[in-house]
């Protein structure tokens, strides 16, 4: 068991260092591919608490992650916020958002709790659109490039970023793969697994499937937040229906319920959409056509395939 947990360990910080190292070595268009993967990742990795270790199958978390875009992006553009208090603000909008949503839709299960998340969703989304005038609809605003320093560190740099991205996604790992460990994290797995089976050890499903839900939102706020911050763009279509689907598909293709699996797909899937929109603007094509062969034909994604066949102890 302990070296198990000396080669989870290394595994996580051998990608960290690997990331690291990438910097000095790729063009400066893969660089910056690659910091938008890192922190769209830490999204993923939100929705992998509540799909993958939860078994909260939402079609809302747009909302969570336009929360912390929209009150980072609000605060420090438009009331004149520093960025720091602006970031941690971001963050914790998204994981109140997802309180409120979860208090409520948490009342419904299965396709239910799908269907009421999506309306949540589209409810943000409709909001967006209808306070165009403060938050400029899909048109969106750019954050000024001078309100972009956190403790002196201007992250419209590109290294900069880049390495603010590392350690944004670092921590966001670290915080994924203790909770999944942790008894709290056990408890999540077994609601996922058998909620009845729990609620009669004396577990109580709604309580720890909300602990899921808030933790889910805090990431995604977290990655929201980071991502205005960083690349200086706020818009309504981060709200959208699209980025509700999407970390669903990079959670199933990296593997649901794997801690590095959500950045695998993530990757993947970034530079998939990259290279076919290069060839044809009906890229979201792509993206259907992807989630429907991992419905159909590799359920389990790329890590949890290789977890079942050779390393059972890859968390």
């Amino acid at each position: 068991m302990t070296g198990h947990r000396g080669a989870i360990l290394g595994l996580h910080l051998g990608v960290i260092g690997a990331l690291a190292a990438l910097y000095f070595v790729l063009p400066a268009y893969h660089v910056s591919n690659l910091a938008r993967v890192m922190v769209l990742s830490v999204f993923a990795m939100g929705y992998n608490i509540a799909f993958g270790y939860t078994g909260l199958l939402s079609l809302g978390h747009a909302l969570f992650f336009a929360s912390g875009l929209y009150a980072t992006g609000s605060l420090v553009q438009l009331a004149g916020w520093p960025a720091g208090p602006g970031l941690l603000a971001g963050i914790a909008g998204g994981a109140l958002v997802a309180l409120a949503v979860g208090l409520l839709a948490l009342r419904t299960t299965g396709v239910a709790f799908m269907i009421v998340t999506l309306m949540f969703a589209q409810a943000g989304y409709l909001l967006i659109l209808y306070f165009g005038p403060l938050t400029r609809g899909d048109e969106g605003y750019v954050i000024d490039r001078a309100a972009r320093a956190v403790a002196g560190l201007d992250l419209s740099d590109d290294r900069t970023r880049y390495f603010a991205a590392l350690v944004l996604f670092a921590l966001a790992l670290a915080a994924c793969l203790a909770l999944v460990r942790s008894p709290t994290g056990r408890v999540l797995v077994a609601m996922r697994e058998n909620a009845e089976r729990s609620r009669m050890l004396g577990y109580d499903p709604f309580r720890y499937r909300l602990i899921g839900l808030v933790a889910s939102g805090l990431f995604a706020g977290a990655s929201g937040a980071a991502y205005g911050l960083m690349f200086g763009y706020v818009g309504a279509t981060f709200a959208s229906i699209q980025y509700s689907i999407l970390p669903l598909l990079w959670v199933l293709l990296g593997g649901a319920g794997t801690v590095l699996g959500p950045f695998l797909g993530t990757l993947v899937m970034f530079y998939l959409v990259d290279l076919s929109s290069s060839v044809t603007t009906a890229y979201l094509m792509v993206v259907g056509l992807a989630l429907l062969a991992l419905v159909l034909f590799a359920r389990k994604g790329l890590l949890g395939s290789l977890r079942e066949r050779a390393l059972p102890w890859l968390p």
